[in-house]
């Protein structure tokens, strides 16, 4: 018995007579094709979306999304791996119908349309709103650290400037301390090369202006650091306790499929203060629709579940835990029990702290000070309770009792609550882990936004596939283009 043969590559007829005969019914690429050419390209503000009466004419926007759209759901992302796919993939070949875009013309694409790219995941959502596959009930939110493209060596704060300012310092006192050394020495056989040195102190007081113009510039600005390659990323600290230069991807996702509701790029290190602003974007996305909102402890402040209250959005947030300068857990500030008739705290010891004053942050009242002086004086578990040598203070925030109310809420609901890991974390595994975007290939803010972007848009086409089925959802996207009959 013989092996299976292939075919004879000099025969004529070797393929099938239509290339589409390749493509099978379920492929995901009629799925990209079908969408995209259902787009009004100049609506949403695609550049070159109609064609100049001169020139040369260009590639139709609509391949080149395409192209983008397959090299995303396939972790593909460089222009140049595009353009070599464009040439050796069956699938892109049959995609672009034989169109053979450069890396070049690939690149601008992306560069050229960043707005356009995300107007393209916010018509894509409203087509899955169509379809009923937002549940528009609970929705939760949390950030996710992209790294940027910008390395640390190339990010600069005072402190980092000031360091290498004085070393540069001192490596020049160095080199002019050898110059005169050896200018003493009389020894023909030790001549030194003073224009090497010379040439070597130009270098580096060069360096230390370049260093001093940072740190000037970063003073009148009134920031923190500064970033030489992408100017809009910043120093973050990461989940697995590394520091990098990235940014902070804002991203609120529904629980009923896991679909991608909406996302915002920042350039702040933490969530503090997005709560708000991303549980009242969703709502504008839900048609005023109330719903609730699940977020970890990053987002617990006091201003912004309010404003979720408000606006008939419902929170469940975990609280912040704080701790004690001695870092014993028995006394933490959570341990200290408030008594509302009688304003007081009762410690862990069982002592009493009564008011003392109002504390403010610029001239505002932001809580108010308990303290007991003379009952920590005392105590015979003050070592562990505090590092003051008066004893201990407890401050209480001004808006305690609402968020006494919210940690009641949440704790009720605590099986509601812990559904917002495999709901919002869901997005980021598949993307950074399974698809490797773990990092930026574009710099700027703007351009971050497209690029992840496409990221999302490609997250939620994939769910859409396996949830109602490819050739579901190619009937249901051929279904839009029969005329209405009226």
């Amino acid at each position: 018995m013989g092996y299976i043969k292939g075919h004879d590559r000099n025969q004529i007829i070797l393929f099938p007579e239509s290339i589409d005969d390749y493509i099978t019914n379920d492929n995901p690429v009629r799925i990209i094709d079908e969408y995209v050419e259902q787009l009004d390209m100049e609506a949403l503000g695609f550049k070159k979306a109609v064609c100049s009466k001169v020139g040369r004419p260009p590639y139709n926007p609509k391949d080149l999304l395409k192209l983008y759209l397959y090299g995303y759901l396939n972790r593909i992302r460089s222009s140049r791996r595009l353009e070599h796919e464009a040439i050796r993939n069956i699938e892109v070949i049959w995609l672009l119908k034989k169109l053979r875009p450069d890396f070049k013309t690939i690149a601008d694409f992306r560069k050229e349309n960043k707005r356009a790219l995300k107007e393209v995941f916010r018509d894509f959502n409203k087509l899955c709103d169509e379809w009923g596959l937002f549940g528009k009930e609970i929705v939760a939110v949390d950030g996710t650290k992209i790294r940027a493209n910008n390395s640390k060596k190339n990010n600069y704060s005072t402190k980092k400037l000031e360091r290498h300012i004085n070393y540069i310092e001192e490596k020049i006192d160095k080199y002019i301390k050898e110059l005169d050394e050896w200018d003493a020495i009389e020894a023909c056989d030790r001549k030194p090369n003073e224009e090497e040195i010379n040439k070597r102190i130009q270098e580096l007081r060069e360096r230390k202006e370049k260093y001093e113009a940072y740190k000037k510039q970063l003073k009148e600005k009134g920031e923190n650091e500064i970033s030489t390659t992408d100017p809009d990323a910043r120093l973050m600290c990461n989940n697995n306790n590394s520091v990098e230069v990235s940014y902070n991807v804002q991203t609120t996702v529904d629980s009923k499929y896991k679909l991608i509701v909406d996302f915002k790029v920042s350039q702040k290190p933490n969530d503090l203060g997005e709560l708000d602003n991303m549980a009242l974007r969703a709502k504008k996305l839900f048609n005023g629709k109330e719903f609730e909102i699940l977020a970890d402890k990053g987002y617990y402040r006091a201003e912004d579940l309010k404003k979720c209250i408000e606006n008939g959005i419902t929170p469940y947030v975990t609280k912040q835990k704080y701790s004690n300068g001695t870092g014993d857990k028995d006394f933490y500030p959570d341990r200290f029990q408030y008594d509302k008739d009688r304003n007081l705290y009762i410690c862990p010891a069982g002592k009493e702290l009564f008011y003392v004053r109002e504390r403010r942050q610029k001239e505002k009242i932001v809580g108010y000070e308990y303290r007991n002086y003379e009952a920590c004086r005392h105590c015979e578990f003050k070592k562990r309770c505090t590092k003051s040598n008066r004893g201990r203070t407890v401050c209480r925030h001004i808006d305690q009792d609402f968020l006494d109310t919210i940690d009641k809420k949440t704790e009720i609901n605590i099986d509601k609550y812990k559904l917002r890991q495999m709901i919002v974390e869901h997005p980021f595994g598949t993307i950074k882990r399974g698809w490797g975007a773990y990092y930026f290939l574009t710099k700027r803010k703007i351009s971050v936004t497209g690029e992840i972007a496409l990221s999302y848009l490609v997250y939620n086409l994939k769910r859409v596939m396996n949830i109602i089925g490819i050739e579901e959802f190619l009937r249901k996207l051929k279904e839009r283009r029969k005329p209405v009959l009226i």
